[in-house]
């Protein structure tokens, strides 16, 4: 394996990566800036507010976008797969 086919190959793993994990995060984030943003002006100060409705948001995220996720990853997986044989030269 040469140093270029490498590169390639950790250039997508990261592509992937930030690819599947920016909606998540963009997400959990969103909703931290509206719930940051509301107890700053009620100010209401409780810990739990801020998280459970966070984690709703990301859980259910997770679940609109969990086909899309598996067929990515699936995706990824038999492009590795496929190029193996030039891993080992």
């Amino acid at each position: 394996m040469n140093a270029e086919f490498s590169i390639e190959l950790l250039r997508d793993m990261i592509y992937q990566a930030l690819t599947i994990a920016t909606p998540i995060l963009m997400t959990a984030m969103a909703i931290g800036l509206a719930i940051s943003l509301f107890q700053a002006v009620t100010t209401i100060h409780e810990q739990t507010l801020a998280f459970v409705p966070k984690a709703l948001a990301v859980i259910s995220v997770l679940l609109v976008l969990m086909p899309w996720i598996v067929r990515s990853l699936t995706e990824f997986t038999i492009s590795v797969i496929q190029k193996m044989p030039q891993m080992v030269n």
